[in-house]
């Protein structure tokens, strides 16, 4: 399986060891727009590893823009920031938000998102057939003007599992995306707590 693929198809585990992005250059007054984001306490507790995160970064990481389930909808960058996070373990997430010129746009990117996100096992496996995907639906949030999540697990051919949540969440004109990961299955995440992690990325937009 190509390189490429496999970043694809494991986006919340390319960061397992990544060193985290510098920082890129923004347009004066930039830092001022960006909405809110996670800190490191606020992401589901890891049983051995502190988390820690990176800066809020300008643009879109290198890993979403590869990532099958995401890229269509947050590739390009124009008013979107993201933070890392990693754990010393297998265990890593990231937040991306973006804001829109308008609520319509921003109702327009929430639905983009979850469809994406829907349609993505399909995608993953016509792309390379030696993966299997199979995705739950955890529902809906009340918070703010919505959040939906879902979990994602893939499964090599050659018996590699990896388990991974997402999550989409809107604040009147900013659409973000949590998103965590770590090799395992649907056993192995840490569902309830990740709603919290959520509800509270939302809560911080503004």
């Amino acid at each position: 399986m190509s390189k490429r693929i496999r970043a694809a198809a494991l986006t919340a585990l390319a960061a397992a060891g990544l060193v985290v992005a510098t920082a890129l250059a923004a347009p004066a007054g930039a830092a001022a727009q960006a909405p809110g984001f996670l800190s490191a306490k606020d992401l589901p507790p890891h049983a051995t590893s502190s988390w820690t995160a990176g800066p809020v970064t300008a643009g879109v990481p290198e890993v979403v823009e590869l990532d099958t389930c995401l890229s269509m909808a947050l590739g390009g960058g124009q008013d979107t920031w993201y933070r890392e996070f990693r754990t010393d373990l297998d265990t890593s997430a990231r937040q991306v938000s973006v804001e829109l010129s308008g609520l319509s746009a921003a109702k327009g990117r929430f639905s983009r998102l979850n469809q994406d996100i829907k349609s993505c096992p399909a995608r993953i496996e016509e792309a390379d057939p030696e993966i299997e995907v199979t995705l739950k639906d955890y529902g809906t949030l009340p918070v703010e003007e919505g959040a939906h999540v879902y979990g994602l697990h893939t499964e090599t051919s050659w018996g590699a599992t990896d388990i991974r949540l997402l999550a989409v969440g809107r604040d009147g004109t900013t659409v973000t995306v949590v998103d965590w990961g770590q090799m395992g299955d649907f056993a192995d995440a840490p569902v309830k707590a990740f709603k919290k992690t959520t509800t509270t990325a939302v809560n911080k937009l503004h």
